[in-house]
């Protein structure tokens, strides 16, 4: 009794009320049937037993089951962390880059032995060239009467204070010293060229002068990029009376002015009539900089002189007076009729098929075509006029032509061949707006052109050393005693591979990435390459992809952030009114 009593226990039989089933040899052994009515309940019996098995089964029947997890969510938090995760590793990456911008490397002294590259300018093409050129293989001038490299395309938000000038200049020794090799930089204006001595004349054009300021710079090989200046078509009254666009002196100038005209519509007892001539803003030239001056100056009397001068705010009025049929006439049909209108919405006054003929000091006199055919001649009142219509060749390149026969029938700069190579002559070559290789004459030419010699001089410096270095070895095979003939011919085959492979250069060729410009009201339009045709968008999601594109286009991390903060800063507390 003792043995089946043991048996009994719960202990024995997990499960309470289970009776072995008749198996077979199932009948040997004892069998324990308990009726319902006697049998425990699970629950007392799990409370009873001290077997873990049920003590676990008592605990999961406590806990609610754990909510299932939306993957949604899962989405999202994997979205965030791969968001701040990108912005630790931008800040990062930009403080190393100032870090190093701060700390440049120890530069090489330049070998005298070495072939003299001047290079004349700091502009767009200039500067490309300089970046990408290996300076180890050249004892490189770099001569300029501007000691900085201009990022131009942000000019125009200058003359309003959306950026300041600073922000877009790069001083250019801040260039030169991070290059292996140390580069000369003397700031001068470059005077004559004399092709055939192989000199560059140059003079000290500060105000500030000691008691050299006139020599001569001799060179090897001579890169000409000293850009353009305005044209004026020799239009009586331009040059007096017109305000240009193209330095940084230029966006000061027109700064001072648009504030000057303001404040003296503003005196005491000015007449309506003088008011409507002073705030008339009138802009010459339809292309990407004259529109975008337009829309800037717009922008700024709608959101500031506005709201400080209000009475004065319906006398404010611009202009845009373009001698083709449309503005912005590089960019596709679609965009310019967008441009037009938004202008228009923004009563911006668009003149197309109209000629300026003479210029005051008060007005200016036009000439415009009718829809009939007919000839109109108009004259408009002004307080500011800026002129921003065209390039005009520099003297310097003037005279350098007038000294290659070759150059006679050039008009717009120098001719260049395929190579950038200036036509009847050796060892000089033209980039940017003062050559004349089939482009329009942009940035963004000037930029491909820069790159495009940078290789090619890199490779010419690697062909000549390739060369002496095949020399050397042809001269000493089967000459000199233990030289293994079969592998210096190895060696020598291998080289004239190399060279070979050197000497291969493409001509140049432009690749076109796109044009952008801004049409006011934070609305942009961009003709974009892509593929095999263009993308053209207009608005203000363009006008994010309008500033994301200058912004990586700045020069370095520095300009960078400070045309950050000028945007931030004028959009918080707005644009700086104070006439200097």
């Amino acid at each position: 009794m003792a043995s089946i009593a043991r048996l009994a226990r719960p202990s024995a039989f997990p499960l309470a009320g289970l009776a072995q089933s008749g198996r077979p040899g199932a009948s040997s052994r004892p069998q324990f049937l308990i009726s319902a009515s006697s049998r425990p309940s699970l629950a007392a019996t799990c409370r009873l037993s001290p077997n873990p098995i049920f003590q676990t089964a008592r605990q999961y029947a406590d806990k609610a089951s754990p909510p299932k997890k939306k993957r949604g969510f899962r989405k999202l938090r994997f979205l965030w962390r791969l968001t701040y995760l990108s912005l630790f590793a931008g800040i990062g990456y930009a403080g190393y880059g100032i870090w190093l911008d701060r700390h440049p490397a120890p530069q090489q002294q330049p070998d005298p032995n070495k072939k003299t590259l001047v290079v004349l300018g700091t502009g767009w093409g200039s500067v490309s060239l300089l970046k990408k050129l290996d300076t180890e293989n050249y004892n490189v001038i770099v001569i300029s009467p501007r000691n900085f490299f201009l990022f131009t395309p942000l000019l125009p938000s200058c003359t309003t204070g959306t950026i300041e000038h600073r922000s877009i200049m790069e001083p250019i020794r801040a260039i030169l010293s991070r290059k292996k090799t140390s580069v000369q930089f003397f700031e001068a204006e470059a005077s004559s060229i004399d092709p055939d001595r192989k000199v560059v004349k140059i003079f000290d054009d500060s105000e500030i002068k000691g008691k050299i300021s006139e020599t001569e710079v001799p060179y090897d090989m001579l890169v000409v990029g000293v850009g353009s200046e305005t044209a004026t078509f020799g239009i009586q009254g331009v040059n007096e009376h017109s305000c240009f666009l193209k330095e940084i002196g230029d966006a000061q100038r027109i700064r001072k002015k648009i504030m000057d005209c303001v404040e003296t519509a503003a005196f005491k007892d000015q007449s309506p009539e003088e008011i409507d001539r002073l705030l008339h803003m009138v802009v010459v030239g339809g292309g990407p900089t004259g529109v975008e001056f337009a829309a800037e100056l717009q922008d700024f009397f709608e959101e500031d002189i506005k709201n400080l001068i209000p009475e004065f705010s319906h006398h404010f009025h611009v202009t845009l007076i373009e001698a083709l049929p449309n503005v912005l006439p590089s960019f596709s049909k679609q965009l310019i009729e967008y441009t037009e209108s938004t202008l228009k919405e923004q009563t911006i006054d668009i003149k197309t098929k109209t000629v300026v003929k003479k210029v005051t000091d008060r007005t200016v006199e036009a000439q415009c075509s009718l829809p009939s055919g007919s000839k109109e001649t108009i004259v408009l009142t002004y307080g500011l006029l800026v002129w921003a219509a065209g390039n005009a060749v520099r003297p310097l390149v003037k005279d350098l032509m007038s000294k290659i026969p070759a150059q006679k029938d050039s008009r717009r700069g120098l001719a260049v061949n395929e190579y950038l190579v200036v036509q009847g002559t050796r060892d000089v070559w033209a980039l940017g707006d003062c050559a004349v290789a089939g482009y329009a004459p942009t940035a963004q030419v000037a930029a491909q052109e820069g790159a495009f010699l940078a290789k090619l001089f890199n490779n010419m410096a690697k062909t000549e050393s390739v060369e002496e270095e095949i020399q050397n070895l042809s001269s000493s095979l089967n000459v000199k005693p233990g030289v293994n003939a079969a592998e210096t011919s190895q060696t020598i085959e291998q080289l004239e591979q190399q060279l070979k492979r050197v000497r291969d250069a493409k001509p140049f060729h432009y690749s076109h990435q796109g044009s952008l410009a801004y049409i006011g009201s934070e609305k942009a339009v961009a003709d974009v390459s892509w593929w095999n045709g263009n993308i053209a968008a207009g608005g203000k999601l363009t006008y994010l992809f309008w500033r994301s594109a200058y912004l990586s286009m700045c020069f370095s991390t520095r300009n960078r952030f400070l045309v950050i903060n000028d945007w931030l800063k004028s959009k918080t507390f707005g644009r700086d009114v104070s006439r200097e």
